[in-house]
Order: C-alpha cells, then sequence, then structure tokens
C-alpha cells in the first residue's frame, strides 16, 4: 500500500467574479452594422467563435449577433446576398455595464434566456462580452 499525502485545496486559488468587469471577456471581433451575412458568418467561422458585437458607423455597440441567428436569417425563404447585420431584427440590445454585479448580469441572461451579452461603456462603447458557461 502507498500512502498519498493530500493537502487541502486554499480557498483564495480561484476568486469568484463579483462584477461583469471581472468575468468579460475582452477579445472578439466587432465588426460594422453594413457588413452581409455572407461575410459576417466567413468572420465568425475564421475567428472561431460564435458571436459578434456589431457597431454603427460612429463606433458604438449597437448588439451581438450570434451564429444561429445569421444561420436563420440565411436560410429564410426571403435571404438575398445584400442583407447586413443592420437589417435583422433582434440585434439591439440588451446591454451591461462593466459595475453590474455578476448576479443581477446572470439572474437577466437566464431570464431573457441569452448566452452573451455584450458589455458597454457610459458611451456605448463596447468593452467585451459577457458569455454563460455552458
Amino acid at each position: 500500500m502507498t500512502l498519498v499525502q493530500m493537502r487541502p485545496r486554499p480557498t483564495s486559488a480561484m476568486p469568484v467574479p463579483s462584477t461583469v468587469a471581472d468575468a468579460m471577456d475582452t477579445g472578439g471581433p466587432q465588426v460594422c452594422d453594413d457588413m452581409t451575412v455572407e461575410v459576417a458568418l466567413s468572420v465568425m467561422a475564421s475567428a472561431r467563435t460564435g458571436h459578434l458585437l456589431i457597431r454603427d458607423d460612429s463606433g458604438l455597440c449597437t448588439g451581438l449577433v450570434t451564429q444561429a441567428q445569421l444561420t436563420e436569417v440565411r436560410d429564410s425563404c426571403v435571404y438575398t446576398d445584400q442583407v447586413q447585420l443592420r437589417d435583422i431584427r433582434g440585434n439591439r440590445g440588451p446591454f451591461t455595464s462593466p459595475v453590474t454585479t455578476m448576479a443581477d448580469a446572470e439572474h437577466a441572461m437566464r431570464c431573457s434566456q441569452l448566452d452573451a451579452l455584450p458589455v458597454i461603456d457610459e458611451h456605448g462603447t463596447a468593452l467585451g462580452v459577457l458569455a454563460l458557461a455552458r
């Protein structure tokens, strides 16, 4: 028989994020709302991400679009290769602030059945994305 020495895990090893700023992902592509659906799907594939942050001409975040949303639009009977991200309904907000507590953000995301939420500053500029762990 071999003895194995066990050490208790320190409680401070993995701090629990208290605000959105502590848990958000700052990486990921941001694209302009005049991009077509086909190009957006291509950007998503090359970036290996399931969502894109959308900006308007002035650089303000107008929302987030997911791969599932884009695929649904592309597969619809009214789709043309001229459809732009700004033409897609449902990609406007909601948004969250970096100072929002994680508990509040998670509750809002679960109630709204969202997998990801854009994090914006007080001027409307995208800072990152908060995504629920699945």
